[in-house]
């Protein structure tokens, strides 16, 4: 389904794994990945990340993003089995970040994937395992908003001009208990 947003090219498919795929798949990351509590620079202090992150890829690749550097680690059996998956559509990532949003009050504030590293007109494939949670886009010139529930085992591929003209988050949601796992699959170039 493409998602109407003007300036963008954004296409979500809700059942890109099945239900049985899906839980087998969180059930392994959760168990394969490198999670760790990553730091923040907002407002001149740093602060520990409202969520788990990991950072997995090609050997010794770097990204940079919000004033620090991350080192991938290796490709994890199922994140490799997940990226021969989407290089069946043609898509040819390098690496992925993975963020572990334990509950509701784990979260991902405004921002754009826009660093160099990412191109241009970046193409980022957003994958989603657990939790239903919403998905916000907020246009940096007009601040028109959209907001998309990303289910369980579902792909949101953002690319073209999206990321020069939109914003997107994760906000808050204090009621949700279960965990959601994102993967957002990318291509980094030195």
């Amino acid at each position: 389904m493409k998602i109407p947003l003007n300036d963008a090219e954004v296409e979500y498919i809700s059942e890109f794994f099945s239900k049985n795929e899906a839980d087998r798949i969180q059930s392994a990351l959760l168990e394969e990945l490198s999670w760790h509590q990553g730091d923040v620079y907002v407002f001149g202090r740093w602060h520990k990340t409202p969520r788990l992150q990991a950072w997995h890829g090609e050997k010794e690749l770097v990204y940079r993003y919000s004033g620090k550097s991350l080192t991938a680690e290796p490709w994890s059996p199922t994140l490799n089995e997940i990226r021969n998956r989407l290089m069946e559509y043609g898509f040819k990532p390098n690496a992925v970040l993975a963020n572990q949003y334990r509950n509701g009050s784990d979260k991902m504030g405004w921002h754009s994937d826009d660093e160099p590293e990412l191109g241009v007109n970046p193409i980022i494939l957003s994958l989603s395992f657990g939790a239903q949670r919403d998905f916000d886009f907020r246009h940096k010139k007009t601040k028109e908003t959209y907001r998309i529930p990303l289910e369980h085992g579902s792909l949101l591929i953002m690319k073209g001009s999206t990321q020069r003209f939109w914003q997107h988050q994760l906000p808050a949601r204090k009621r949700e208990n279960a965990t959601r796992i994102n993967l957002t699959f990318r291509s980094i170039f030195s």
